[in-house]
């Protein structure tokens, strides 16, 4: 059957979703608006791994084949800790710059007769006239907003200010780097994207953030200190900011998006307008693009709308539960940063490698390291924390979600 599907908002989960949506039915009339110039995306490079790319492999090979191209890999990760470089193996991991990546989508979109509008404001008061709208609109959606009762939305703010960054020093490796200053810790976590090019995100507690003055730093000041506290890794390439068009420091603290439902009649939403996950576990782009594969096969296989949706609310909500536990506790090991800096430097970077669990803020960190390292040579003790994990996991959210109901 015939749809015409108005996607607002050209990020990846929207582009991705028009690829589907043509390749299920070419008659379907999709467009999709943005508002911003084409080719004006802000932000440096994106990770995913292997899992994503086997996924895009399977439901659009040709765009697959176009990211995989565009990318770099590196299998590996280095931590620097007080003057010490620690190595250790890990899964493949891809990076790919946002830029190519938008590139490679909306040609790809076009190809297949999508229509691309760019520099197309829609308000939320004003949709087009479409059997479905998609908001794909980002984590402060105009379309979600303007339901805020219905969709309830929820934000709840880190600790820790955080920004992004690019450099022209090319990583081989995923690289964390850790400095200690007069006034706190501040580390990055740096990684490549492209030929000659890396992203750096720097992150710190909020009283280091003052303490070095960085809230009233100007940006090429910030810069310059930024380069010379990781000048041990940056090895004399600068780092390369984002100008705040307005006035404000790029500096901010993560902001985690829940609602209480995806849809409302015929608008629905995906990607960052739905959920968001802490940039630490490097998922924002994977779920994105996860969300618009479940959406076209919840579409393609229920006729009826309201189902169709609802299928896909279901599915996706289910599927982020891990992602979600796994940000929720990276993002606190680096709020706790200082219980795990005073270990060895190799055992410091394996915890660093199970951030994830939920056992680990509640086990002394020595002794999480060495049932670790046990369990992975104890079939009895690798089930029990695989038993274990996620109960501790639930219960510890069950308690929150009771500490957030309003007393009776």
């Amino acid at each position: 059957m015939r749809v015409k599907v108005a996607c607002i908002g050209g990020g990846p989960a929207g582009l991705y979703l028009s690829i589907l949506l043509k390749r299920q039915d070419p008659a379907h009339d999709i467009t999709v608006h943005e508002r911003n110039p084409e080719g004006s995306t802000y932000g440096w490079g994106v990770t995913y791994w292997r899992g994503l790319l086997d996924q895009l492999h399977a439901h659009d090979p040709e765009s697959a084949r176009a990211v995989e191209a565009g990318s770099v890999r590196w299998n590996e990760g280095v931590a620097h800790v007080r003057g010490d470089l620690t190595r250790q193996p890990g899964d493949e991991g891809h990076g790919i710059g946002r830029h190519r990546l938008l590139q490679i989508l909306a040609d790809r979109a076009r190809d297949l007769g999508v229509r691309l509008e760019f520099e197309s404001e829609v308000r939320a008061d004003d949709l087009p006239g479409a059997d479905l709208v998609v908001a794909a609109d980002g984590v402060h959606s105009a379309l979600r907003s303007r339901h805020a009762g219905h969709f309830g939305a929820r934000l709840t703010p880190g600790r820790n200010r955080y920004v992004w960054l690019g450099t022209t020093r090319v990583f081989d490796s995923f690289t964390f780097a850790f400095v200690e200053t007069a006034h706190g810790w501040i580390w990055c976590y740096g990684y490549p994207y492209g030929p000659g090019h890396s992203t750096c995100v720097i992150e710190c507690a909020p009283e280091t953030f003052t303490g070095l003055g960085l809230d009233r730093r100007g940006e090429p000041d910030r810069l310059a200190l930024l380069e010379n506290l990781f000048a041990h890794i940056l090895d004399g390439h600068p780092l390369v900011g984002r100008p705040a068009g307005d006035g404000k420091s790029p500096w901010t603290t993560f902001r985690t998006l829940t609602n209480r439902t995806w849809h409302r009649g015929n608008l629905v939403l995906i990607g960052d307008a739905a959920h968001t996950t802490h940039y630490s576990i490097g998922a924002g782009t994977t779920l994105a693009l996860e969300d618009a594969i479940a959406l076209a096969g919840a579409l393609r296989e229920h006729a009826a709308l309201p189902q169709a949706l609802a299928v896909y609310e279901r599915a996706r909500t289910t599927a982020l539960l891990p992602a979600q536990s796994a940000a929720r506790y990276s993002a606190r090991w680096y709020e706790d940063l200082t219980r795990y800096l005073q270990l060895p430097p190799e055992q410091m970077f394996a915890l660093l490698g199970q951030r994830h669990s939920p056992l680990l803020p509640y086990v002394p960190p020595q002794l999480y390291y060495r049932l670790d390292k046990a369990a992975g040579q104890l079939d009895a003790l690798r089930r029990l924390k695989r038993w274990l994990g996620p109960r501790l996991a639930r219960s510890v959210h069950a308690r929150e979600l009771a500490a957030r109901r309003p007393a009776d």
